[in-house]
């Protein structure tokens, strides 16, 4: 490393023109680098979504869930297998290995999949694999002004979608809410029997209609010319007038209208509405597409009459924020090390000496961001955020130790180089340590790789273009800028060395008070409850209001709209969608849901507490007392942040799973803190079962007459204003008793008959969901816990479970937010782990002994006393970015312990060990509280303002770093020096003894 430092002396206009092009090319990567909301990775998992609209949860499992699960149980890189059988839709959940290619394992699902007969009416499946590329950039919503006509919102809708394609950048785009134009045809009973016809005739009214066939060529009047059919019902009038038997038209037994189908109901602000996702293309830049975006919907609003489209939510702004945010911190970060530098040095031209690596370290920063296609995004982003308070201290290290040089030499470049190589060593280990703790990071596989690596990347470069930039850049400045600066020699604090020398005569009271502050910390620590990601700042919310199974859907709306106009009306509330139903554009998307759950996203008004605003939200409870209300806060990255706690019971008998799940129940109830416990199987809808009697009647044919009779049938389509429209048979009767069920009539071989006459009608309770998990049903029992105390409740619900004595064949696991929130901490812990062992081999190899790191180290446990103390004097709980920061720590407090003990070393040549340590801790002690300061400031502006949703970076971390740095830099300079003595107890007595010995003899003489 001195090499550089004499290089860079040796060529100075080289290292100039260098300096312009780093900031040149910084400049111009800035520009070229795609912005991003997240990075492009795989979700290892493949979706298989379903919809069939009018069947039970148990035929959902039995003839599309079962028969799916076979199909796709031995695709190549499974991990396991869960699904999901519902009212009406079925999904099945394919995990994957993290090195299995994810768009072979979809393409091979696609495959088994296509392969499996269904029941007729259940939609085809949807296979889905989601990367992050999929994330939408842009949600729009369009409604229309009254008075429209079907047509014409029609029209509107595809002239905004062609509209919005046109964007640059734009790729797909999926609409919701969209309702498709229908006839109905709604048959007379009376007129019908007065005719002497069954319904099932009007099945065949478009029978042969609508056929459009070439007979061949002909020779006609002397020419060669061909002979076409063409039949085609191309009004509604037509199809009135058709005839359904001799001298019958279809209107003189039935009503013939237009209506409109519409698979899922989707408002905003009240107004029924169309929903817009829009993607980006592959490589296309999320900001620059985001902006055309916008510029288009404002476009549309002043050109097309009758449409009003808003941008709801863009990721463009986000990421757009996020580089706000980045700069906000570069700005602060600079500013903070200039008030430093200048209260400390009280020198102009020093201070700018070392404020010049920030932007040089950027802009290297940032080309080899570019050089390695990696792209501007939340994590990377979030990244600079994290380094820019470390940027300066290999600066301030070494501007210091030039400054204090020349207070006591006189200028030359040889001083300047000679204070530069005094700390060389110092700051490329302590630099490279902070690097290691990140390195983990980048060794991990997967999805998870993908997300980790361009944030450890990111900290990598900008650390170490921090260093060259110390070693190269500020010396040489330094040698312009501060020839003939001539100031009062810096002297240690004597009271500062007093006291150490106090302190190393008295270490075991220090080391035992440093114990007792470490234990104490741990344990404080240990009996924190450990929260969800606070959500009070969110801007945007999920709100469901789920009804019973068995809630008819009149009620289910008229609940959805009563509880939307509360939402709506708050003046808390910019906007708010209400969606009810599944439908095939969000089945494509893998979402599907109960018909009976009505969802929300509200959109807050700036500065309200989100908070403040659930908790009203959640007293509206009472105004449904037979539905369940939830409110999670929610953003663009992480989704809803619930705290749900589930425990899954599998096993292969279903009593003992029943059985298992009471007990369960009450044993989780009792819990402090649990809000709500409920099981999958306590969620039951009535079921009709017709048993037929084989001797009397065959099932298939009373199974297609009670169709035809209780459910609308598409008989075919004509073509109405240039576009096909379907045709659909109406339900003749609605039988809303089990009397009237058992009333209904069919036509069988000995005539027409009560169907109750042929069939035994069975009505019994079954659940309306099902799970499985690799094949097999298993229950799932689910608590929600006070988002507070997640880790106490998920503790105190796993102690509950290990207490119960289980049947043989039963099993249980426990999941949810307490166990994701466990598995993520372990993770961290884990990685922290690994770090410390890179950090501690890398000093191994920078001081040649095992010792003296080994005292370095144990700055690390004074951290945690100071980091334990932030989070309990802020009151913030300690989350997941809260850990993210503990591992930050590992890097940036050893650094002040290696300057500190690089000082030692160098001192042993000429002093005694203890007067090493006492000049060391005199001497570092300027630039230890210096870089420090300066690290603690460029995170204040994370405590005091805003992070960015789904950003890595955030109060708690801020919090955990500013506080284990602040107790670490005061603890550093007292603990280590006594653990330093202590690993060379023998030497340094020994050398204690020969100075006494000696002073002794010069006072004899």
């Amino acid at each position: 490393m001195n090499k550089l430092t004499e290089w860079s002396f040796r060529n100075k206009a080289a290292v100039i023109l260098i300096v312009v092009m780093a900031l040149t090319v910084g400049v111009i990567s800035y520009l070229k680098l795609p912005m991003e909301f997240l990075p492009e990775a795989d979700n290892p998992q493949v979706m298989v979504t379903v919809i069939g609209p009018g069947m039970d949860a148990k035929s959902m499992e039995q003839q599309v869930t079962n028969p799916l699960e076979e199909a796709v149980m031995f695709t190549k890189g499974k991990t396991d297998m869960f699904s999901t059988s519902g009212n009406g839709y079925a999904q099945v959940n394919v995990n994957f290995d993290s090195n299995t290619n994810m768009k072979e394992a979809k393409a091979e699902i696609e495959r088994s999949v296509d392969q499996v007969q269904l029941p007729q009416g259940v939609m085809k499946p949807f296979v889905v694999q989601f990367n992050t590329s999929m994330i939408p950039i842009s949600w729009i919503v369009v409604t229309f002004d009254e008075g429209l006509s079907e047509q014409e919102k029609d029209a509107k809708i595809k002239l905004v979608n062609t509209e919005l394609q046109k964007s640059e950048g734009a790729g797909q785009i999926s609409v919701n809410g969209k309702s498709t134009p229908s006839i109905h045809i709604t048959p007379d009973t009376d007129k019908l029997a007065q005719k002497g016809l069954p319904v099932q005739s009007l099945l065949s009214v478009l029978q042969g209609r609508g056929v459009s066939a070439s007979i061949g060529e002909r020779n006609v009047d002397g020419a060669a010319g061909n002979i076409n059919v063409y039949d085609e019902v191309t009004s509604v009038d037509t199809l009135r007038n058709l005839p359904v038997a001799p001298g019958v038209k279809l209107s003189d037994v039935a009503k013939v209208e237009q209506a409109k189908e519409q698979e899922s109901i989707s408002r905003m602000n009240g107004k029924d509405a169309i929903l817009f996702t829009v993607s980006k293309s592959a490589n296309a830049n999320a900001v620059s597409t985001g902006k055309n975006v916008e510029k288009t919907v404002e476009r549309l609003n002043k050109d097309v009459k009758g449409v009003d489209a808003v941008v709801l939510l863009s990721t463009a702004e986000s990421v757009t924020h996020s580089v706000n945010s980045m700069l906000r911190e570069v700005l602060m970060g600079a500013l903070f090390a200039t008030i430093i530098i200048l209260l400390f040095m009280r020198n102009f031209r020093a201070t700018l000496v070392t404020i010049v690596s920030i932007p040089l370290s950027l802009g290297i920063t940032l080309y080899l961001l570019d050089l390695s296609g990696v792209t501007l995004n939340i994590i990377t982003l979030g990244g600079v955020a994290v380094a820019v308070g470390r940027l300066v201290d290999d600066s301030i290290v070494v501007i210091e130790n030039i400054y204090r040089r020349l207070q006591k030499e006189p200028f030359s470049v040889t001083v300047i180089t000679d204070a530069t190589k005094e700390v060389a060593t110092a700051i490329t280990s302590s630099t490279l340590v902070t690097v290691a703790v990140f390195l983990p990071m980048g060794l991990l596989r997967g999805s998870l790789q993908a997300f980790l690596l361009p944030f450890a990347l990111t900290v990598a470069y900008s650390l170490l273009s921090s260093l060259l930039v110390a070693l190269t850049v500020v010396p040489l400045l330094s040698a312009i800028l501060l020839r003939g600066t001539k100031e009062k020699p810096h002297k240690g604090s004597e009271k500062f060395a007093s006291f150490i020398r106090w302190n190393l005569q008295h270490k075991w009271v220090t080391l035992l008070i440093a114990l007792v502050l470490f234990v104490g910390s741990i344990g404080s620590y240990a009996m924190m409850p450990k929260g969800a990601l606070d959500s009070s700042s969110a801007e945007n919310l999920n709100i469901s209001l789920q009804y019973p199974s068995d809630t008819p859907s009149e009620k289910v709306e008229q609940g959805g709209t009563q509880l939307e106009s509360f939402l709506k009306d708050s003046k808390s509330v910019e906007w708010v969608i209400m969606q009810l139903g599944n439908s095939s554009e969000n089945a494509q998307y893998g979402s599907v849901s109960s018909p009976t759950l009505v969802t929300y996203m509200v959109d807050l008004k700036k500065g309200v507490d989100a908070e403040v605003f659930m908790d009203e939200v959640k007293k509206q409870k009472t105004n449904f007392s037979d539905a369940e209300l939830s409110v999670n806060a929610t953003d663009l990255m992480m989704g809803g942040g619930g705290s749900q706690v589930f425990v899954d019971v599998t096993g292969d008998d279903p009593e003992k799973l029943t059985q298992t799940a009471d007990q369960l129940i009450a044993a989780i109830k009792p819990i402090k803190g649990v809000l709500k416990v409920q099981s999958n199987q306590e969620e039951k809808k009535p079921v009709y079962t017709f048993q037929v009697d084989p001797e009397k009647a065959k099932g298939q044919e009373i199974s297609m007459q009670l169709q035809s009779i209780l459910n609308p049938v598409t008989v075919g389509s004509i073509k109405v204003d240039g576009r096909d429209t379907s045709v659909v048979v109406q339900p003749v009767v609605n039988p809303d008793t089990e009397a009237a069920l058992k009333n209904l009539t069919i036509a069988t071989e000995s005539g027409v008959v009560p169907v109750s006459s042929v069939a035994k009608l069975v009505r019994t309770e079954e659940p309306s969901l099902y799970y499985h998990k690799e094949g097999k049903v298993y229950v799932r029992i689910t608590a929600d816990a006070d988002p507070q105390k997640l880790s106490v409740i998920g503790a105190d619900i796993k102690k509950a479970t290990d207490k119960l004595k289980l049947p043989d064949g039963v099993e249980l696991k426990v999941g949810g937010a307490s166990a994701d929130q466990a598995s993520d901490f372990a993770d961290i812990g884990m990685t922290a782990l690994i770090s410390i062992g890179i950090v501690y081999l890398i000093m191994v190899l920078t001081f040649k002994t095992l010792r003296a790191p080994l005292a370095i180290m144990f700055s690390l446990p004074l951290a945690a006393i100071g980091a334990v103390v932030g989070l309990l004097i802020s009151g913030v709980t300690p989350d997941f970015t809260a850990m993210f920061g503990a591992l930050m720590l590992i890097g940036i407090v050893v650094t002040n312990a290696i300057v500190l003990i690089d000082r030692v070393k160098q001192n042993e040549e000429t002093m005694s060990i203890r007067d090493a340590l006492v000049e060391a801790a005199t001497t570092r002690m300027r630039p230890i509280i210096m870089t420090a300061v300066a690290t603690i400031c460029a995170m204040l502006p994370l405590v005091f303002g805003a992070s960015e949703s789904g950003s890595i970076v955030s109060q708690s971390l801020a919090i955990v770093v500013i506080g284990g740095l602040a107790a670490a830099t005061l603890l550093t300079l007292i603990v280590v020096p006594c653990m330093y003595e202590l690993f060379f107890f023998r030497a340094s007595r020994k050398q204690r003894r020969a100075k006494a010995q000696a002073a002794k003899a010069a006072t004899a003489v």
